[in-house]
């Protein structure tokens, strides 16, 4: 179940909100269509900047908007839902603009779009890098620490900036997380006569560079530097990437737990008993769209679990200290829920299987004789997998070379099936 689609909550407008894409070029860059909308608008919502950009023979009312930006959009379109609106967008409306609000706020055919080259476009076409091979972060409104999920060697990416200020935060976090040979080229104004791509160079020498223009996007081509630890871009994560006090999901198990949750795009996972928070983090890992919320009861762990969500790129992690079940209420709905902790509290396995909707995904995990009672008497009622997952390390004896057994961990892996919803027994 993916994050369903906002409805419409602002008075419609009589005619269509046309939304037009302007770049660093200005009115001169815009085609005949974009110009004549413009003209013919009574009002025109955009950016103080975008606003700027128009020449004095737009004779419309010119309206900036205001922050935060999301909570007014529906206010302004009904304060003025009686007139011509044009909306002024920075290059393509629906790329990380506001092309994707007003649509979510009036409904799709309540709104018109001019697209303009992104800057995403006009970068590729200055640096010869081909488009769909590059991944694209954008750091608008967001924090720098979500750029370290798309950290790989080789690697090509380009940086949405916030402001002056962002190419100098992405190479401090390059150079935090081990990327400090990576080659870093700010491009400014692109697309305008201001247009400058700057020189290229390392983040580690980055703090030599002056502070660009405002409106700027960061090229970087990823290098790790030597000894640094490797992340790859699948589960199971070495177990040196997380700060824990020995409450961790271990590599082998962790990848296994996250085979059997499989995440998808827009999934919520909660994280039940989050330790310290290794499988919300490579949950969210898989896909930058997918969300999860972790409970932990310890204040100490759950701070732990904040620290490892920002250092590997996935902030957005929500963090919910407090003992389950009663920490659960007031959550929203999950597509998957693991329990990796206090699955003897009273109520806690029940209140996880109601909260799943039809499809939705539970994977618990014990190593204590009493849970894992618990898990088969589960698996009898509600079906699913029961597995016991042993690990063993190589390590030396004397000599030579022995083997050491880690705890087994019993799993229990289900999906719910309508048979298997509330109330199909009655």
């Amino acid at each position: 179940m993916t994050a369903a689609r906002s409805a419409p909550t602002a008075a419609v407008p009589t005619a269509a909100v046309l939304v037009v894409g302007i770049g660093a070029d200005g009115w001169e860059g815009l085609p005949d269509a974009a110009r004549r909308a413009l003209l013919d608008a009574e009002v025109v919502l955009g950016g103080p900047r975008q606003l700027d950009l128009l020449p004095p023979e737009c004779a419309a009312e010119r309206v900036p908007w205001p922050s935060p930006l999301r909570p007014a959009v529906p206010g302004l379109l009904a304060a003025h839902a009686d007139r011509r609106i044009a909306v002024l967008a920075s290059g393509d409306p629906m790329f990380h603009g506001i092309g994707r609000t007003l649509t979510e706020v009036l409904g799709p055919g309540a709104v018109r779009v001019l697209p303009h080259p992104s800057s995403v476009s006009h970068a590729c076409a200055r640096l010869g890098w081909p488009v769909e091979d590059v991944q694209v972060v954008t750091l608008v409104g967001r924090p720098t620490a979500r750029l370290a999920a798309a950290l790989h060697d080789g690697r090509r990416l380009l940086v949405l900036s916030a402001d002056a200020g962002t190419p100098g935060e992405i190479a401090a976090l390059l150079r935090d997380r081990g990327f400090g040979p990576s080659r870093m080229r700010v491009l400014e104004q692109l697309g305008g006569v201001k247009e400058r791509t700057g020189e290229a160079g390392t983040a580690d020498g980055w703090p030599e560079h002056p502070a660009p223009d405002p409106l700027n996007i960061v090229a970087v081509e990823c290098r790790r530097a030597p000894g640094t630890l490797r992340l790859g871009a699948v589960p199971g994560l070495p177990d040196e990437a997380f700060e824990h006090d020995g409450q961790l999901t271990k590599r082998h198990v962790r990848a296994a737990t996250l085979g059997a949750l499989a995440p998808a795009p827009g999934e919520l996972l909660w994280d039940v008993g989050g330790g310290s928070g290794s499988i919300a983090a490579e949950w969210m890992r898989t896909h930058p769209s997918c969300r999860a919320v972790t409970v932990e009861r310890d204040p100490v762990r759950a701070e732990r679990v904040v620290r490892n969500a920002d250092r590997l790129g996935v902030p957005g992690l929500r963090v919910v200290t407090g003992a389950a079940p009663g920490a659960l209420t007031g959550l929203p709905r999950p597509d998957a829920v693991f329990v990796g902790g206090g699955l003897t509290a009273p109520g806690l396995l029940e209140a996880c299987w109601d909260a799943l909707p039809v499809g939705g995904r539970l994977v618990a995990n014990t190593v204590t004789l009493e849970s894992e009672a618990l898990l088969a008497d589960a698996r009898r009622r509600h079906g699913g997998e029961l597995v016991r997952l042993a690990v063993a390390h190589a390590v030396p004896v004397g000599g030579f070379t022995g083997w050491r057994q880690a705890m087994p961990v019993t799993q229990w892996a289900v999906e719910k099936t309508p048979e298997k919803s509330p109330g199909a027994d009655r």
